[in-house]
């Protein structure tokens, strides 16, 4: 896909997010532009690779890309917005924050930002298109990272095993001590019953 649009002069960026599913924490969206012709061995959806493949390939991403950014946005946005357009806004606020400014998005999923760029949804776009599949590397990466740093305000919710998605632990978790300052109060699960 990148080699379709470097072809017709324009620089692609491709653009990911993690952490729509969590319980608590915020949502964190990146977008990478790779040099054209490239590859790296390896490189999948961040969802099918290990925590120590990721942080690998994370490196050579850091190494080769022509530049890459992150988008936060944090759990009381989400509740304020919906989890939809805080992912489309973290993603916004990722290619904003590019120093190199592309031409041309990829975004995984089948929504568009509203950001005056061309862009084309990918379908399972982090497993077919090589700078989405960076990008969800990145937000991985970094949203493990915030919510290790979580983990270690709020331990009894052991944010470092599951992240904050709605594991039994997890669930048990908020049933025994309620919710934190970060849960997400509009999703079903923190407040009230599953």
């Amino acid at each position: 896909m990148e080699k379709r649009i470097w072809a017709n002069g324009r620089t692609p960026a491709g653009v990911d997010e993690a952490g729509r599913g969590p319980l608590a924490g915020p949502v964190v969206a990146a977008a990478v532009i790779l040099p054209e012709s490239f590859t790296i061995v390896g490189l999948d959806d961040s969802k099918k690779l290990t925590h120590l493949q990721r942080v690998k390939i994370l490196e050579l991403i850091i190494t080769y890309a022509l530049d890459l950014a992150v988008g936060i946005v944090d759990h009381e946005a989400i509740d304020s917005i919906n989890i939809l357009r805080a992912s489309l806004r973290a993603m916004e606020i990722a290619v904003n924050n590019l120093g190199r400014k592309p031409d041309f998005l990829l975004i995984d999923g089948n929504q568009r930002t509203s950001l005056p760029i061309p862009q084309e949804t990918v379908i399972k776009g982090d497993s077919r298109c090589c700078s989405i599949a960076a990008a969800s590397i990145v937000a991985k990466v970094r949203r493990d990272e915030i919510m290790d740093e979580y983990h270690e305000l709020y331990p009894e919710y052991n944010f470092r095993s599951h992240k904050g998605y709605p594991t039994k632990e997890h669930l048990e978790a908020i049933r025994k001590h309620g919710p934190c300052p970060i849960h997400r109060r509009s999703f079903r699960g923190v407040l009230g019953p599953e």
